[in-house]
């Protein structure tokens, strides 16, 4: 039962963290350079905290660097994708498109590659979950981003897929910890390369048109940077929680339960936001806990 309540635990601090990455989009914008700068300041917190969570100490193996760069490649490419997405939607809507794909994938893949059994309670699950993602299909102006919700989809899941796979196999591999650091390390190196890049491209284009960049106050600035780093502390700790659990629950029963508690906990935010839910997200986020509440009621 402890490892359900690590899952619950991860799934508010996913629900805060969705919600401090869209504080940090909107004092900094969304450009590729400050996703990548957003990404580079919340790893070296989380590196920070997952040092402290693994008693300072550190291994590797070349599975676990391998995973761990996947991972960070994927990590930095959702982080994109988010920083646009929300440039169209509200944060609850965005939560059902990156908590559905975080669901969908781990969930067929438990089924179909690791002999996860297929219960009433699971297809009931999906099932309510994905009737609250078609409630909140709409037309118009949100087509305008369809290409970063497809993003934030397929990244997020994937983000499960590979903690899977390296919960799963059987190859000489690290703690769940050493791994989640080692995630942090490699997304500081890519994501610091690829930050230390753009802005000396931005530098040779306000040099080339006479031009400057608007700048925060330093206050602000530091300000920005805090929250960035407390939502890049939260996400690496709820996703090394989901990494420990994974080696105890089956995917297919942790992944319906991280994204319906997700998309609530998110919508439940959102009402603090100037973008608040309409009807449809909050009928949706119900039947999403309805399906959420059923792997606890029903035999799994």
């Amino acid at each position: 039962m402890e490892y359900y309540a690590l899952i619950l635990l991860s799934v508010v601090m996913f629900g805060g963290g969705f919600a401090l990455q869209d504080v940090y989009r909107k004092k900094r914008g969304s450009s590729l350079k400050i996703s990548m700068e957003s990404s580079l300041i919340g790893a070296l917190a989380g590196l920070i905290v997952l040092f402290i969570f693994n008693g300072f100490s550190l291994e590797i193996t070349n599975f676990t660097f391998l995973m761990a760069m996947l991972a960070a490649v994927n990590g930095m490419a959702f982080t994109f994708c988010a920083f646009k997405s929300l440039d169209y939607i509200n944060l609850s809507l965005f939560s059902l498109f990156a908590m559905l794909g975080g669901m969908a994938l781990p969930f067929f893949q438990g089924i179909l590659f690791y002999n996860e059994g297929i219960t009433v309670a699971k297809c009931l699950c999906v099932a309510f979950i994905c009737a609250a993602l078609a409630l909140t299909v709409e037309k118009g102006e949100k087509k305008k981003g369809a290409i970063f919700y497809i993003g934030i989809f397929i990244l997020n899941g994937m983000g499960g897929v590979i903690s899977k796979l390296f919960s799963a196999s059987e190859l000489p591999k690290t703690s769940a910890a050493a791994y989640s650091i080692w995630i942090a390390i490699c997304t500081i190196v890519l994501s610091g390369v690829a930050w230390a890049v753009l802005e000396f491209i931005d530098k040779r284009k306000e040099k080339q048109l006479g031009v400057q960049e608007i700048k925060l106050p330093k206050g602000v600035l530091w300000q920005t940077y805090g929250v960035g780093a407390l939502q890049g502390a939260i996400n690496k700790v709820a996703n090394f929680l989901l990494v420990i659990a994974l080696a105890h629950v089956d995917t297919s029963v942790q992944y319906p339960m991280v994204t319906g508690g997700t998309m609530i906990v998110s919508t439940l935010i959102c009402f603090f936001g100037d973008k608040k839910p309409s009807k449809k997200e909050m009928i949706s986020v119900a039947l999403a806990f309805i399906g959420m509440l059923l792997l606890f009621l029903m035999p799994l």
